[in-house]
């Protein structure tokens, strides 16, 4: 059971002003209007094309809405799996990232009969390709499904493996 001192300690000072009630209980004055509420904003549905051309009075109503849902699926938050999954490919690419720098500057020790400036520049280029394809895919699909998007991040990290750092190993 509580004390009343208890209970000051969860309250402040005020929290029994009549006015600061918006509950069920609230006894509104005859005398004064309903105090205004915004109504929800809807989004207006977009149109694929430039031109919708003319529509029949109700006909395309069913159409409209199919829009509706999916501009709002595709402007709906990722979630924590969708922020967490983006993370481990993020972190995926740094790691290819640094894997080309270090396989490229390994490279460049073998001594092969390429001029280092070409073997330089390659490898600073491969170094970026993860980092520029994980950015184009996250700014060019904002509007695409999530699956879409991370299929395009998954294809990616097949395509730009470090294979030379995988060959040459930690020993090289």
């Amino acid at each position: 059971m509580s004390t009343p001192r208890d209970d000051d300690a969860l309250s402040w000072d005020g929290d029994d002003d009549p006015t600061l009630d918006v509950g069920e209980n609230r006894v509104l004055d005859p005398d004064q209007p309903e105090p205004l509420q915004p109504e929800p904003l809807r989004p207006e549905p977009r149109s694929t094309s430039a031109d919708p051309g003319p529509r029949a009075p109700g006909g395309d109503s069913a159409h409209t809405e199919v829009a509706a849902v999916e501009d709002e699926a595709a402007r709906a938050p990722l979630g924590n799996v969708g922020l967490v999954g983006i993370g481990m490919i993020a972190a995926t690419f740094l790691l290819f990232a640094i894997g080309w720098l270090v396989a490229g500057f390994r490279l460049r020790d073998l001594g092969l009969p390429i001029p280092d400036v070409t073997v330089l520049a390659l490898t600073i280029g491969a170094a970026l390709a993860p980092l520029v394809w994980f950015v184009t895919v996250l700014a060019l699909t904002r509007t695409w499904r999530t699956w879409q998007r991370f299929l395009l991040l998954i294809l990616g990290i097949l395509l730009l493996v470090p294979w030379p750092f995988l060959s040459l190993g930690a020993s090289a």
